[in-house]
């Protein structure tokens, strides 16, 4: 092998790790680049997680994975939108709607959330 080859070689063995730094690791970890952020505004508010028949929103009576309270800072770059044929999703925090953030744990009602 020359020193040319060697010294290619030997350049992308360095520079490999530092491009899969840049790639996350698992799907979680793509929300940590998120940068915008939200206040929950509910006093202690549900972040519920579809069940595994409810489709790709939350719905009301999705289970809970855990709860936020007043105060916390949540970031969401997604929102999930739940169609229904006969008005609003769900009436959360004194108002209704059908928009979901989707933070981690699950989607919480945007109606309990003002943005920062």
């Amino acid at each position: 092998m020359t020193s040319v080859a060697s010294a290619a070689v030997l350049a992308g063995v360095l520079t490999a790790p530092a491009a899969w730094a840049a790639v996350p690791a698992r799907p979680g970890d793509a929300g940590a680049a998120c940068t915008t952020t939200y206040t929950v505004t509910g006093r202690t508010v549900a972040v519920r997680r579809p069940a595994w028949n409810d489709g790709p929103v939350a719905r009301p009576d999705s289970p809970v994975d855990h709860y936020v309270h007043r105060g916390d800072v949540l970031a969401s770059c997604t929102a999930a939108i739940a169609r229904t044929p006969s008005g609003p999703a769900y009436r959360k925090c004194g108002r209704t709607g059908s928009t979901w953030r989707v933070v981690r744990g699950g989607q919480i009602p945007a109606t309990c959330l003002r943005r920062n």
